[in-house]
């Protein structure tokens, strides 16, 4: 399949699970407790856990943001019609491959962008998971996307949920779904769990299996949580201002942690995606962590061995929005070699089933369109 002559690997292709997914993957120790979707809301992405928790904090005007949502994409309910009649099982996945023009896909998730959005419960008091709790999510949310792909193993690619509540449970699931099943890749909240930034050496054993199995780590953010730093910058009451911030802050925060706090020099070939958080900022966050590091105190406090951005140049790839003209700057300054498409499908900012259409009008070169399209994509995930 080509679109208008390109090929098309989607690098963020979303689903949707059943709502009850982990009454049904997971093991009868943790069935009682397991987190449950609720119907409420659009395209049914929130989550319920049994101590009656919502996938939200608790002080965010759930409500609220639930009907901005309905507003913004009730008029695009039709286009996922066809999705919704299935269950958004993997037969409907390739039929949305087929109209949008894509060749294949690397999955991600939607009530899972919620599930982990919890503290570990040896740090905080409040809602919270404990370790083995958490690492059982992530192993029936796996497991169901091990199923989800079978319709189609050449096509569809799962990334896999870890839980970095406990390193080693992470560590061990890494491996299970590279070598059982395939997966091209590991995904993390942005947000700290137990308020520990992502260059903390407890991480190490984590980015050290990622590098020796030649798969990224990518940084992708979801919906409110209670982990810490708060990326919606208080905007309790309203979708447009929290999502401004929500989704490209999580990412930036990793991205800087990452470089800035060394990982890169103790992992030297690690691979990171900072997915779903648009590309035209970078030319500016690189530029002042780089200028930081110079002018500041970074040099004082941590010895990196390379520029800020030749790390960000070998290691990074951050993703295109359909839309996003600014991306003709950010070629301008960094070139067109970690740049990944992505069509959001079948969230907000989605525009399924034009998505590939609406991109291939952005002003960038052929060869800069191939590469977003396809090729940086196979380089990220090793196809």
């Amino acid at each position: 399949m080509a679109k208008q002559g390109f090929k098309v690997m989607d690098s963020d292709m979303h689903v949707i699970e059943p709502p009850d997914l982990w009454q049904r993957y997971m093991g009868p120790a943790y069935r009682d407790r397991a987190p449950m979707g609720s119907n409420e809301g659009i395209r049914n992405i929130a989550i319920q856990f049994a101590d009656g928790m919502s996938g939200a904090v608790p002080d965010m005007q759930f409500d609220v943001w639930l009907k901005g949502l309905d507003a913004h994409m009730g008029p695009q309910n039709h286009h996922f019609q066809f999705a919704e009649e299935r269950g958004y099982d993997g037969t409907s996945q390739l039929e949305a491959m087929d109209q949008e023009g894509i060749d294949v896909s690397v999955l991600f998730p939607s009530r899972g962008l919620f599930v982990m959005g919890l503290d570990s419960s040896e740090s905080t008091d409040g809602p919270s998971h404990d370790p083995d709790f958490a690492a059982a999510i992530a192993r029936a949310y796996n497991d169901w996307m091990n199923d989800l792909c079978s319709a189609d193993r050449t096509r569809m690619y799962g990334a896999a949920m870890v839980a970095p509540h406990d390193v080693d449970s992470a560590v061990k699931e890494t491996r299970r779904c590279v070598e059982e099943f395939g997966f091209k890749s590991i995904f993390l909240l942005p947000g700290m769990v137990n308020k520990k930034p992502w260059h903390h050496p407890d991480y190490n054993p984590l980015w050290a299996e990622c590098q020796d199995l030649d798969i990224p780590v990518v940084f992708h953010g979801g919906g409110p949580d209670l982990l810490e730093p708060d990326f919606g910058q208080g905007f309790r009451d309203s979708l447009m201002l929290w999502h401004t911030f929500a989704h490209s802050m999580g990412p930036m925060t990793a991205l800087v942690s990452m470089i800035g706090g060394g990982v890169f020099d103790r992992f030297p070939t690690l691979r990171t995606g900072y997915l779903e958080a648009n590309c035209s900022w970078a030319p500016w966050l690189i530029y002042r962590l780089e200028d930081h590091y110079e002018d500041y105190i970074g040099r004082h406090e941590i010895k990196l061995a390379r520029r800020v951005s030749e790390y960000f140049a070998e290691n990074c790839f951050v993703s295109v929005e359909a839309d996003e003209a600014p991306s003709e700057l950010y070629v301008q300054h960094f070139g067109d070699d970690n740049v990944v498409f992505s069509t959001d499908y079948p969230h907000p900012d989605t525009k399924f089933p034009h998505a590939v259409e609406k991109f291939l009008e952005l002003p960038l070169s052929d060869e800069t369109k191939r590469k977003f399209l396809w090729d940086n994509c196979a380089r990220l995930y090793r196809l």
